[in-house]
């Protein structure tokens, strides 16, 4: 018997056990430093096979279409943390501060790359667009997320700060920049720079690399709800926040998928390059989420950052798995032959371009 498309998938069933192990039986003292230091490994090993996947032909047909790139990225780092920012005195009411400091960061993130891809091809959407814009997106993020994680979330504890009181925000942002280029983005240009060598191997062993791909995100995920359940986590957060906080990301969501919409067909892009806007531009990342969260926050804190980044990853996923559904019914617009030549340029594509 299928599954229905609203129940959660096995990762997300795998997350939601993996933060009840925490809770039950959070790491601590050598166990915890042991599980750090493997984090760290997990987590450049992850952006090394995100790089090695990445083909440059991707890149190449994807970047003519700048005017659908300018729109995903206006929508991933200006729509999403003004939303948050603008809605904040009527949806913190409904979570904790503190839940509402990881709805801000969740707004700063990236878009996410495999789904966008995905959704974007099951809905006969741009594919070549939409793996460049969630490529790009996912590198812009590196730079710009810091920034805007400085200008919307002061104040929250920061892993390794050494500033000092004069200049000390400056040192920070740039500390934090220097360290998500350090553990993210140095793999993951090592990996692109390597494909030609790896990429069959990598190819190869699709399922074993995806096994790496979740399980370290769900190793990041173990070791930062341990720390926030050793510092008292759930006794922060009362049940009624938790409802509250599926409908902020509700909320946030439905915003974003409408806003995006609207701005495809003011701008008159084709119902393929709308979709391609909808999917990437509506979406963040949870594989890049987490590991920032890890770098940039004291960990302590990065139990209830990435707790709303959580929710949010689920609900988008079910939300676009539907819209992607009613895309694909549309009436073809193509001719046959035309309709034969995208396919077959789709498929080249995708052949190449598996991103997590």
């Amino acid at each position: 018997m299928a599954r229905s498309r609203f129940l959660p998938d096995n990762f997300t069933l795998a997350l939601l056990a993996t933060v009840a192990l925490a809770s039950l039986l959070p790491a601590s003292g050598r166990v915890a430093q042991g599980f750090e230091q493997a984090t760290l490994a997990a987590v450049a090993l992850l952006f090394f096979l995100h790089g090695a996947k990445l083909s440059r032909q991707a890149i190449v047909a994807g970047l003519s279409h700048w005017r659908l790139h300018l729109v995903v990225v206006a929508s991933t780092f200006v729509l999403f943390p003004l939303i948050g920012w603008a809605l904040r005195p009527v949806l913190q009411p409904l979570v904790t501060p503190e839940l509402y400091l990881g709805v801000l960061f969740l707004c700063v993130l990236p878009a996410t790359v495999q789904s966008s891809i995905a959704f974007t091809a099951m809905a006969r959407g741009n594919m070549p667009a939409a793996v460049c814009a969630a490529s790009g997106s996912t590198l812009l993020g590196i730079v710009i997320t810091p920034l805007l994680v400085g200008w919307l979330l002061p104040g929250v504890p920061v892993a390794h700060s050494t500033a000092g009181a004069a200049g000390g925000g400056t040192h920070d942002l740039l500390a934090s920049i220097g360290r998500i280029t350090l553990q993210l983005f140095v793999p993951f240009l090592s990996g692109h720079l390597l494909r030609p060598w790896i990429s069959g191997f990598v190819q190869r062993r699709a399922a074993v690399l995806k096994f790496v791909d979740q399980g370290s995100i769900l190793l990041v995920v173990y070791t930062a709800f341990s720390a926030a359940v050793i510092e008292g986590l759930w006794r922060q957060i009362p049940l009624p926040a938790l409802a509250g906080l599926v409908v902020v990301c509700a909320v946030i969501l439905a915003i974003a998928l409408a806003t995006t919409t609207w701005v495809g067909r003011r701008f008159g892009f084709s119902k393929e390059d709308e979709i391609t806007v909808v999917f990437c531009g509506s979406k963040k990342s949870l594989a890049s989420g987490v590991p920032m969260a890890k770098v940039l926050f004291a960990s302590h804190a990065v139990g209830a950052i990435v707790l709303p980044l959580m929710v949010f990853h689920q609900m988008q996923l079910m939300v676009c798995a539907v819209l992607a559904q009613r895309y694909a019914r549309r009436p073809e617009g193509l001719a046959p032959a035309d309709r034969i030549a995208a396919g077959a340029a789709a498929a080249r594509v995708a052949e190449t371009t598996r991103v997590p």
